[in-house]
């Protein structure tokens, strides 16, 4: 099961061998005491996967009857904590709990939701989703629909649900049919119909849409993104121009969040966090490729001149290195 969520460009692999045993025993004696040694925690954390990790957690509460989160809640303060906790959390609890994070008190933060479910696999959804009962008793759907209204709120359940194909088979004459649907949806209709653009790019495949994008090219003389923004607005043309990026290339899509999360006054501290745990076993590399692609210097320099302390050097750890 664990599986869904590694990939083969993560920062972060299997550590050789590993004892959950000598680890437990490591990050509690790090943890008690007077004073805590970060350095120790940050090495034994950083440097183990998930699913390493969750036998740690497992370890700890034979060994010590008690959580290791509740006892790095107890003994860190601040981003550190968060990124922390965040690291001895199961991946689909982790997403559940940023998605419960995006929808709380008055406003919703949409583009953590846009970004949460375009760039989470049908499996990976489905997992979330049940995590996401498991904790607040609630459907993720149900949340959802009290949260957002609208076009984005059909868009948006739909990729919860996880229905999106997940095959890497693409079929040339199905690419033709929708790319000519999302036209007359759109740019050859007065009005648009938004259903289509939501059945079209939140149940098809990756690799499909890739192609139909191509034959929209083909039949609109346009691209499906200025389509998109021409045709659609607020949110809903937030979340289908997310989709569109994810289709080209998530890592890009991934990047540009980091950038936008380091850049300016102030550190967007969740979506970082959120992104390099999350993406760290599965894709954080190319990640890094692209941010340094697109913007001309590494994602660990915007790291490093952008956090400072412990978090810093437990963010760049988890980055992995200067490209």
């Amino acid at each position: 099961m664990a599986s869904v969520w590694v990939g083969h460009r993560g920062t972060i692999k299997d550590y050789p061998g590993f004892s959950p045993s000598v680890d437990a025993e490591a990050i509690h004696k790090a943890i008690k005491g007077i004073g805590t040694d970060e350095e120790g925690l940050i090495s034994v954390l950083t440097e183990r996967s998930n699913v390493q990790r969750q036998l740690i957690v497992k370890e700890y509460q034979a060994a010590y009857e008690k959580e290791l989160k509740d006892d790095l809640k107890g003994d860190l303060s601040g981003h550190f904590q968060h990124l922390m906790v965040a690291l001895v959390t199961p991946p689909a609890v982790f997403d559940a709990k940023q998605l419960k994070k995006s929808m709380k008190g008055t406003g919703t933060d949409e583009d953590a939701l846009i970004e949460l479910l375009t760039t989470r696999t049908s499996r990976q959804m489905k997992e979330v989703s049940q995590a996401y009962y498991t904790m607040y008793k609630k459907s993720l759907g149900d949340a959802i629909s009290s949260e957002t209204s609208g076009d984005f709120r059909k868009a948006l359940l739909t990729l919860a649900d996880g229905r999106r194909d997940e095959s890497l088979k693409v079929d040339e004459h199905l690419a033709k049919k929708d790319a000519q649907i999302l036209y007359n949806a759109g740019e050859n209709k007065w009005g648009t119909d938004e259903d289509k653009f939501t059945e079209i790019l939140c149940l098809r495949s990756f690799p499909q849409l890739k192609l139909t994008f191509d034959e929209y090219g083909n039949i609109s003389q346009k691209d499906i993104e200025e389509s998109i923004k021409g045709e659609l607005s607020g949110h809903f043309e937030d979340l289908l121009l997310a989709i569109v990026q994810c289709v080209r290339n998530t890592p890009a899509f991934l990047a540009g969040r980091l950038r936008h999360a380091l850049k300016g006054a102030g550190t967007d501290e969740f979506t970082l966090n959120r992104i390099m745990v999350s993406r760290s076993e599965i894709d954080l590399l190319d990640i890094r490729y692209e941010f340094k692609k697109h913007y001309g210097y590494s994602l660990y320099s915007a790291i490093k001149s952008d956090t400072s302390g412990d978090y810093e050097h437990a963010l760049s750890k988890i980055c992995g290195g200067e490209d």
